[in-house]
């Protein structure tokens, strides 16, 4: 049985408690760090979020608090069928200023799957003239991930430019808990297969950020140079499918 559902509502943004919230996890002193721009544009125009953020948040102690500078969570994570497969869809639009060349991971705007209840992620990262897709399992503040007798903690990013720089593209992510699998597409063409995941994912929260990835240094963050990055995302398409099968591979020209 399939059930599809629109995730959008982008009118309802700043309410921050109906379909959407601003993401971020609690700190052991109890206080909150969120990933908010304070100087954040924000428009919602054609059912489209747009979001202008020129970066200046940084955290010099945690890795993963300083990657995400603006970010959206879904406030109802969308559980996963216990013997089938669940599909997101959406199209991004993603252009920078004052980003390094040949650099995505300066700046760029993303789709993130977050389940934490195990600390998995599937993702996707679309800058100026790369994208990449990204397979992890982390170590989310206050998430007890599992214990594993293999690598606990990975994040695997694979990039690649075959695709449409600063205009939209289609991005649809699809996890089959009863495989154990998870296939990315671009445009409808399927661009990775993650197989033999070794934890069952449970639910996701789908989470809308601008984003960067540079490592901390010795001094602390050095993520923010002046950057800004424009971000557009249209409304996720979710759908869920009992009993499903391993999605057939899609090869380029199909």
């Amino acid at each position: 049985m399939e059930e599809q559902r629109i995730i959008g509502d982008f009118d309802t943004i700043l309410s921050e408690d109906k379909v959407w919230k601003i993401g971020g996890f609690p700190l052991p002193d109890g206080t909150f760090w969120e990933y908010r721009e304070p100087d954040a544009v924000v428009i919602v125009r054609n059912g489209i979020l747009y979001v202008r953020a020129a970066l200046s948040r940084q955290n010099n102690q945690v890795q993963i608090l300083d990657n995400a500078k603006h970010m959206y969570y879904s406030i109802d994570p969308v559980k996963v069928p216990e013997a089938g497969e669940v599909s997101f869809e959406l199209q991004i639009r993603a252009r920078s200023q004052n980003t390094a060349p040949d650099d995505l991971y300066d700046g760029y705007v993303s789709l993130n799957l977050l389940d934490f209840t195990t600390g998995a992620a599937l993702d996707f990262f679309a800058g100026n003239d790369k994208y990449a897709s990204v397979y992890a399992i982390l170590p989310f503040p206050g998430i007890e991930v599992p214990p594993s007798d293999k690598t606990r903690f990975f994040c695997i990013f694979k990039e690649d430019t075959n695709f449409k720089p600063r205009e939209f593209n289609t991005y649809k992510i699809t996890y089959n808990r009863a495989n154990d699998e998870a296939v990315f597409y671009l445009n409808g063409v399927e661009i990775r297969r993650e197989q033999n995941i070794p934890l069952k994912l449970n639910q996701f929260t789908i989470a809308l950020g601008i984003m960067t990835e540079k490592d901390l240094s010795p001094e602390g963050s050095v993520s923010v140079h002046g950057q800004t990055v424009i971000a557009e995302w249209s409304p996720i398409t979710v759908t869920t499918m009992e009993g499903a099968k391993a999605p057939k591979k899609v090869e380029s020209g199909e």
